[in-house]
């Protein structure tokens, strides 16, 4: 069967959380707010280091790249989700929805490239600080960016392709108010092997490996900040992490759940797979200026002194 005979519909009709359709005025109400905070702490961060010279450095340039794919992320959920909620406007045109799944795997695999990129700067400056102004050079810098975000679109690419040879047959309710692969495939009334294979593929090549070198980029810290002799120099070697490890956890932890519901949970509630999902794509985008503002002393400091400037 030609890909051009497959049957496909029109649009898509996207869904809120189930059960919860009396509130649904306020979670339109928090959900905007969590955009609020996503895109507005995000531009805060991108424009404090882009304004302050003591914040061209390695570390803070690749927070602002973490910073820009959490508001890219926010940004490719945001028409249709406050469109679900504020405007119970649920459709969305079969090809809008492959770009919308496409745009949120790739800025989820951008954000976990980014972290990656980010436990190496941590491992240079704490085991090999001597070599780091001459390893993590802007060149490389930009380089390290370029790279992830090519891979995140290259490895990705085929993925719309693969869902759009299957016809849809069965009804074409998503089970959330954005386009996400593993949800799409479950409408298909052909065999999804060859899609649950790559999805599977993706997701161990690229996230799972990204998370196993983050560990073991840890255990190396670890090991060189346990031979410092000084307690208060192993503490401070130590805070330095904090904020990374807790905007890998913000990231992780929730993709670990959707992954592990979506593939082993087919008998828990509907709910929790929708809770878990959004989740997944909220947290980290509104976590993450958080931790930083609050846990980076100089993220902090940057952004007094920027909006004390504008006040005068």
């Amino acid at each position: 069967m030609g890909l051009f005979n497959i049957t496909h519909p029109a649009f898509f009709l996207l869904t809120g959380i189930p059960g919860l359709e009396s509130s649904q005025f306020w979670l339109a109400g928090l959900l905007c707010v969590m955009y609020a905070v996503a895109l507005g702490g995000n531009t805060v961060i991108l424009q404090a280091v882009r304004v302050e010279p003591s914040l061209h450095q390695p570390m803070y340039y690749f927070l602002s790249m973490l910073s820009f794919s959490d508001m890219a992320m926010s940004m490719a959920t945001l028409p249709t989700v406050l469109r679900t909620f504020c405007l119970n406007a649920r459709t969305i045109d079969f090809d809008a929805c492959l770009i919308q799944m496409f745009l949120i795997h790739s800025f989820s695999m951008m954000e976990s490239g980014i972290l990656l990129a980010m436990s190496f700067d941590r491992y240079v400056a704490i085991c090999d600080p001597l070599r780091y102004a001459t390893v993590l050079t802007n060149e490389v810098i930009a380089g390290m960016g370029l790279a992830v975000t090519a891979r995140s679109f290259i490895i990705l690419f085929p993925l719309p392709f693969l869902f759009k040879r299957l016809p849809i047959c069965r009804t074409n309710v998503l089970s959330h108010s954005y386009c996400l692969h593993p949800d799409m495939m479950k409408l298909a009334c052909a065999d999804i092997t060859i899609n649950s294979i790559y999805g599977f593929f993706v997701l161990i090549s690229t996230f799972g490996m990204a998370l196993l070198f983050i560990f073991l980029s840890y255990v190396l810290i670890l090991h060189s900040v346990m031979a410092i002799a000084s307690r208060e120099e192993r503490l401070k070697a130590l805070n330095t992490c904090v904020s990374h490890i807790l905007a890998v956890l913000a990231f992780y932890v929730p993709m670990i759940g959707v992954s592990t519901v979506h593939r082993f949970g087919k008998h828990v509630p509907r709910y929790i797979h929708v809770l878990l999902s959004n989740i997944y794509l909220f947290v980290p985008p509104v976590l993450n200026p958080l931790i930083y503002s609050a846990k980076t002393k100089e993220i902090r400091q940057a952004i007094v002194r920027m909006f004390h400037r504008i006040k005068m």
